[in-house]
C-alpha cells in the first residue's frame, strides 16, 4: 500500500459548521471590508490574547513590516540577520534601506548581539531582529544597544505569536513587532498580519498607513498602502483564536516525540525549550552533523522526499546569498560563518497539530535508519 505524504505543515482549520454563521451575518451586514464589525473584534481579541495594548491587522505578514519602517521614519542602514525569510529584508529594501547582516548565534539561530555594535555606523538608524523559530531574541542587551547609540528595534515577530518569557510577551519588546498569520502558522487567518505597538498615536498613524493614509473622509496625510484585513478573514481568525492553546499543547507533544525519538542518535541535534518561556512549538529544526551521521543534509532531506516525507531547509539558502543582497559587503561569507554552517544543516521537520504518532514514528525511523 502507498504511504500518504506526510507534508511539512498543515494548516490550523475552524469547522465549516462554526464558520458558516459567521458568513451569513457578514452578508447580512454587507460590511466586508474597512475596519468592519469582525476586524475591531479580533483586534480586540488579540490585544487580550497576546497581552499587548495596540496591534493593527493587516492583510499579510510583509506589509506590517515595510508600514513599520514607515512609521518610524527608519532610513539609511538597518542592522538585520541573514538567517530568516526573504520578507524581513525585502520590506528595507522596498523602503531604500540597506539591510547589513550581522552573523547568529549558534544555539538560538537568533542574532547574535555580542556582533550588533560592530556593525554600527552613522547611517545606522534601527535594528530588525528575528525571533527564529518563536525562539525569543536577547531582547534586553538588543534594547541596551539601541539606547546607547539612539536606535529604534523592531522586531520580525513572524514565528513568535503567543511566545512569552516570565509571563510577559516577547511582542512587548522594541518599539514595534510584527507577526505574520500565514496559513503554515501557528494561528492563521489563512493570508494576514499584524503590528503591534505601545502607544494610541502609534496605531493611529499606523492606521492611516495601511489604509493610503486617509485620515479622513478628504485628507490624506501620507504615501499610505492598502494593507487591510477583511470581514472574512477576521472572522475566520476569530475561530481559530478559540482552538489555538488546543494547537500548541498538541504541537508540543509533537516536540516531545521528536526529542525521544532523536535524541541518541549521533550526528542529530535539535534545541530544547528554554527555561521561562512559553514556547509555541512553531517549528522543530533539526541540525546534522554529516561527519557523525553519516549522511550529508541534502542527502537526508532528498531521502525524507522518497520517502514522502516533506521536511524544509529553512533556512536555505542565506538571505545574503540571493543576487539581491549578496553584493552587499556585510554579505559577505567570512563574516557570516556560524549563519552558513546552520543554514547548510538545518531541516525543519513536519509540525502541526493534526500530526499523528504512526506519521511521528515513521519520520523518526527515517532519520534512525539512516543506510
Amino acid at each position: 500500500m502507498d504511504e500518504k505524504m506526510i507534508t511539512v505543515t498543515s494548516p490550523l482549520l475552524p469547522s465549516l459548521d462554526d464558520f458558516l454563521p459567521y458568513l451569513q451575518d457578514i452578508w447580512a451586514r454587507k460590511w466586508i471590508t474597512n475596519n468592519g464589525h469582525y476586524h475591531q473584534e479580533l483586534e480586540r481579541a488579540l490585544c487580550k490574547y497576546l497581552k499587548v495594548p495596540y496591534i493593527s491587522l493587516f492583510t499579510n505578514g510583509t506589509l506590517p513590516l515595510m508600514c513599520a519602517l514607515q512609521a518610524l521614519r527608519i532610513t539609511g542602514e538597518v542592522i538585520t540577520t541573514p538567517y530568516s525569510f526573504v520578507a524581513t529584508t525585502h520590506s528595507l529594501w522596498w523602503n531604500g534601506i540597506k539591510p547589513v547582516f550581522v552573523d547568529i548565534d549558534p544555539e538560538t539561530c537568533n542574532i547574535d548581539v555580542n556582533k550588533i555594535e560592530a556593525a554600527i555606523t552613522p547611517k545606522t538608524t534601527a535594528i530588525m531582529p528575528v525571533h527564529v523559530y518563536g525562539k525569543p531574541c536577547d531582547t534586553g542587551r538588543i534594547q541596551e544597544i539601541a539606547d546607547k547609540y539612539g536606535l529604534k528595534v523592531i522586531y520580525d515577530a513572524a514565528h513568535a505569536f503567543g511566545v512569552e518569557v516570565n509571563g510577559k510577551s516577547v511582542l512587548e519588546a522594541g518599539d514595534m513587532s510584527t507577526l505574520s498569520f500565514h496559513a503554515t502558522k501557528v494561528f492563521n487567518t489563512v493570508e494576514g498580519g499584524a503590528l503591534i505597538c505601545h502607544d494610541e498615536k502609534t496605531k493611529q498613524r499606523i492606521d492611516y498607513l495601511k489604509n493610503f493614509g486617509f485620515a479622513g473622509e478628504t485628507t490624506v496625510i501620507a504615501p499610505g498602502i492598502n494593507g487591510k484585513m477583511d470581514e472574512v478573514r477576521s472572522a475566520y481568525g476569530l475561530l481559530n483564536l478559540k482552538q489555538v492553546d488546543a494547537a500548541i499543547e498538541a504541537r508540543r507533544q509533537v516536540a516531545i516525540m521528536y526529542r525521544k525519538g532523536l535524541e541518541h542518535v549521533p550526528g542529530i541535534t535539535f534545541m530544547e525549550d528554554m527555561p521561562g518561556v512559553r514556547h509555541n512549538y512553531s517549528y522543530f529544526p533539526i541540525f546534522v552533523d554529516s561527519e557523525k551521521y553519516g549522511m550529508t543534509r541534502d542527502e537526508l532531506y532528498f531521502k525524507m522526499k522518497e520517502r514522502k516525507v516533506l521536511g524544509r531547509r529553512y533556512f536555505y539558502p542565506l538571505i545574503s546569498e540571493f543576487s539581491t543582497y549578496r553584493g552587499l559587503e556585510s554579505a559577505r561569507q567570512e563574516n557570516l560563518l556560524v549563519a552558513h554552517k546552520v543554514a547548510e544543516s538545518v531541516i525543519c521537520l513536519p509540525m502541526y497539530n493534526g500530526l499523528c504518532i504512526d506519521s511521528i514514528k515513521r519520520i523518526i525511523t527515517i532519520i534512525t535508519n539512516h543506510e
